[in-house]
């Protein structure tokens, strides 16, 4: 799984066009936060080994991230496209990010997550600072 992490002033996901994804959320919803971690989300194919594993590690990187930052709010956006050779497929991916959302909710954040399975009009304002984007392989 490859993480891309943004300290973001703000950020909000509009649905716009449904994918092929035959998992796509039936009902959409736009997302907005305030100032949070964006979290870009791509599962591999590989992490399909070990859901458990690439779920925990996944969260230990956004809690260290998100606790480094003093952020108690996360958005998670599933993002297919971080150059990732070979994806999970979509039932994984999301089943991964449902996880990774209640697991973050057990840890005590604000947890929201763009509509799976959809083109989003993006808008994020991103902080300016040295760790304000990071990157991470988990």
């Amino acid at each position: 799984m490859r993480l891309l992490m943004w300290h973001v002033d703000g950020f909000t996901a509009e649905p716009t066009t449904r994918g092929r994804s035959p998992v796509a959320d039936d009902e959409p919803q736009t997302v907005t936060i305030g100032e949070g971690l964006v979290v870009f989300v791509a599962a591999e194919a590989v992490d399909e080994e070990d859901t458990t594993g690439v779920e925990q590690r996944a969260v230990a990187a956004i809690m260290q991230t998100a606790r480094q930052l003093g952020t108690q709010t996360v958005a998670l956006h599933s993002f297919a496209h971080l150059f990732v050779e070979r994806l999970a497929t979509p039932a994984v991916a999301r089943e991964l990010l449902v996880g990774m959302e209640a697991r973050l909710k057990e840890q005590g954040l604000t947890v929201s997550q763009s509509a799976f399975g959809w083109f989003n009009r993006l808008d994020l304002r991103a902080k300016g600072h040295a760790y304000s984007r990071m990157a991470r392989r988990v």
